[in-house]
């Protein structure tokens, strides 16, 4: 969670191989880029072309890393002086030796003047990947509190605030997400001044508690902030969804709602619906009457299931890894009649579900995939995206060119007809 974080350094101090799976792996992406700025290198996308270690070995493990660490710290803020501050991880191994990286990144702090965060949340410490964005968003928001009390200049100052503040929580900017999601809440009449935690800067995290609205966009890994920030600011919140037409409609209504803006928020709505009915058409004569599985964390399942009846294709079967009661709660209030559900699957688990319900596409992410191609069943990445972005209306009609394209490649011909009919020599029973 702490990835899509533009400007700060990601530091894991733990072995060499705890680290390798942090870098180039989900399209969290920043505007921040090199080629950006080809005279002067000013930003160089932290968040997605490094990842920082501080290479753990024996001795460490049973000496303590904490003066390795530290060390670490001040050599990674020597080699990007332009990083605004700097996130601790910790995993198993340093987890269970218990070196304080609370103190280390206080002392680094004072020495450098950058804005230190630590991420402690070993793998050991909980069943799955939500253990980790609960305990990211307890850490963190502690941490911001902490951070205003030290530096109260960090805080938006008054003649910054507007009263249509609001802060998107759960957003990370997958593919470009908010180059169509920030419009179109400018188009309504607010402003987005921070974003948790997508292409964001992290002194705008730091004024999350100034704003007048939270918005939560997934509500399974960033809404306990949100909480946190209600109990803490008396900053009220509102749950959304920006994937899909309906979704997306309904999010800008409530939030308009709340400042009262329902009148321009209907405009919006209308001109943007109007921008993408010719595209949608075509897909939903396409991909009418197909069959869909899903395996993808708690809340895009659910996200997910509305997409398809909007595009009029049905879900025969969904899948999740982490969701939580109330996920399912939700899945089992969209589900259509007969819809599979299964809890935190196997491989072994997915291939049956697969082969059961036959559906004539897989939405997945990118380890799955393969699973279901062998199988002759076309995937799309709806985990990290094809070729996004998907939220909002723009996204929606990306998201269905996307579903055509896996649905109708000529490779799958060979497997049951270009058109989605049974191929030729099948129906003819032939074994050639």
């Amino acid at each position: 969670m702490g990835g899509p974080i533009s400007d700060v350094i990601q530091l894991v101090h733990a072995p060499a191989g705890c680290a390798w799976y942090t870098w180039g792996t989900r399209r969290h992406l920043s505007d921040f880029y090199p080629w950006a700025t080809p005279t002067r290198l000013t930003n160089v996308a932290f968040n997605r072309r490094y990842c920082m270690c501080t290479d753990m070995q024996e001795k460490d493990v049973v000496f303590g890393g904490m003066k390795k660490l530290e060390q670490a710290c001040l050599e990674a803020i020597r080699l990007f002086p332009e990083a605004k501050g700097l996130i601790i991880f910790t995993t198993c191994t340093t987890g269970l030796i218990g070196d304080d990286v609370q103190a280390i990144a206080r002392q680094v702090e004072k020495k450098t003047g950058k804005l230190i965060f630590t991420s402690e949340s070993p793998g050991c410490s909980g069943v799955s990947q939500s253990r980790g964005h609960h305990d990211f968003n307890t850490q963190f928001y502690r941490q911001i509190r902490q951070l205003r009390e030290r530096r109260p200049e960090l805080k938006m100052s008054e003649e910054e605030k507007t009263p249509y503040d609001i802060c998107l929580i759960g957003e990370y900017n997958m593919d470009w997400d908010l180059k169509i999601v920030r419009p179109l809440f400018e188009k309504i009449g607010v402003r987005i001044a921070a974003v948790f935690s997508g292409n964001e800067r992290i002194e705008n995290l730091v004024k999350m508690p100034d704003v007048k609205l939270n918005v939560v966009h997934c509500q399974r890994s960033a809404e306990y902030i949100a909480h946190m920030i209600k109990d803490g600011f008396n900053i009220p919140f509102i749950r959304v969804s920006l994937f899909g037409i309906n979704q997306t409609a309904e999010a800008l209504r409530k939030t308009a709602a709340f400042f009262g803006l329902e009148e321009r928020a209907e405009k919006v709505i209308a001109g943007e619906m109007k921008r993408v009915e010719k595209s949608l058409a075509f897909y939903r004569e396409k991909l009418k009457g197909k069959r869909v599985a899903i395996y993808v964390g708690g809340p895009r399942v659910w996200h997910w299931i509305k997409l398809m009846e909007e595009l009029g294709m049905t879900v025969v079967a969904v899948a999740c890894t982490f969701a939580h009661e109330d996920d399912y709660e939700k899945i089992n209030a969209r589900a259509p009649e007969g819809m599979l559900v299964i809890d935190n699957p196997n491989e072994f688990e997915i291939e049956e579900m697969l082969k059961i319900e036959k559906p004539d596409l897989f939405l997945t992410g990118l380890k799955e995939k393969y699973i279901a191609r062998k199988m002759g069943i076309p995937t799309v990445n709806s985990h990290s995206y094809e070729k996004g972005p998907y939220a909002g209306f723009a996204g929606m009609v990306n998201f269905a060119r996307d579903i055509y394209q896996a649905l109708y490649a000529p490779v799958w011909k060979y497997q049951w007809g270009i058109d989605g009919a049974p191929a030729k020599d099948e129906e003819e029973g032939s074994c050639s």
